[in-house]
């Protein structure tokens, strides 16, 4: 069934689009990633303009973290004062980086560095996950120090410490702050909700407990993206409501099962899982950025 997307000014199969909202949902629940680092390279590879699927993907992503909050916050499994500073630092990069957008789209360089954008932190980010997530299955052999930090000694040396009894840490916020600021300026210029950064560095940089790093990184992706779907409304006017609408239908229902499903699978096996996803999409992303056809333009004869 087709349906007609205003803002994108194209026709797409709906059926397909909530299939693909609700498999972003899945990896939300699973992972505590906001699934735009998914859902934009998908939205573009299916023909959707690169400005339009970033400002829609965020819509969805609020969707799915909403229901990825709420079964986690069931489980326990939030941190509420980290997830509020990390909110902050989160509101205030979607400004920056709302302004940042608007540059580039007046520019006409946006969607050429979106794409760029996109292969190096899906490249770095993937290859550094599936490296962790060898290791930890006993598939490679790494030489671990014996006296592993808690946190990286970088932020144990920052003033102004709070404890946050939920994580079992006592930190400056200023961490988590500058975490939300970097998550909110992606989830502006990228339509990603941040999380597969956000997760890694949560479990290595500050040294949360395991079990609060999911849906505390969920509760910052909602509030973030809430904020970024509406300053990309009130700014660059790119968000496709039907579009939205249509992805957070399958996302809404594909998070229940993703935290359903989280807490049955082997940690190590989901992120190993996740690495290879990642270095997918970001292998697909480099082939759209540098391979051409021979003919760029083709004449059928009628």
């Amino acid at each position: 069934m087709d349906i007609y997307l205003p803002i994108a000014g194209m026709s797409v199969n709906a059926l397909l689009i909530v299939a693909l909202g609700g498999l972003v949902g899945l990896l939300s629940g699973m992972f505590g990633v906001g699934g735009g680092f998914l859902t934009t390279p998908l939205l573009i590879f299916y023909g959707i303009p690169p400005t339009v699927a970033v400002a829609s993907a965020t819509t969805q992503i609020t969707g799915s973290s909403v229901s990825g909050v709420y079964a986690h916050m069931r489980r326990g499994g939030v941190d509420i004062k980290m997830g509020l500073v990390m909110i902050a630092g989160g509101a205030i990069g979607s400004l920056a980086g709302a302004g940042l957008f608007r540059l580039l789209q007046n520019s006409g360089q946006i969607d050429l560095v979106i794409g760029f954008l996109y292969v190096m932190l899906l490249g770095g980010i993937g290859g550094l996950m599936l490296k962790d997530a060898l290791v930890a299955l006993g598939w490679v052999d790494v030489a671990e120090p014996k006296d592993r930090p808690r946190h990286n000694r970088w932020i144990g040396a920052l003033p102004l410490r709070w404890r946050f009894y939920s994580s079992g840490l006592y930190l400056s916020p200023l961490a988590p702050l500058l975490l939300g600021f970097a998550a909110g300026v992606m989830t502006v210029l990228l339509g990603i909700g941040g999380g597969f950064i956000l997760v890694p560095a949560m479990i290595y940089l500050l040294g949360m407990a395991p079990r609060v790093v999911v849906g505390t990184s969920l509760i910052m992706i909602l509030a973030v993206s809430a904020v970024t779907t509406m300053v990309h409304a009130m700014t660059t006017q790119a968000v496709d409501i039907v579009l939205a609408g249509l992805l957070l239908a399958g996302g809404v229902v594909g998070a229940q099962y993703g935290a359903i499903l989280a807490t049955r699978l082997k940690p190590d096996l989901l992120r190993f899982a996740l690495a290879a996803i990642i270095l997918l999409v970001a292998l697909r992303m480099l082939l759209g950025l540098t391979w051409r056809p021979d003919e760029i333009f083709s004449i059928e004869y009628l």
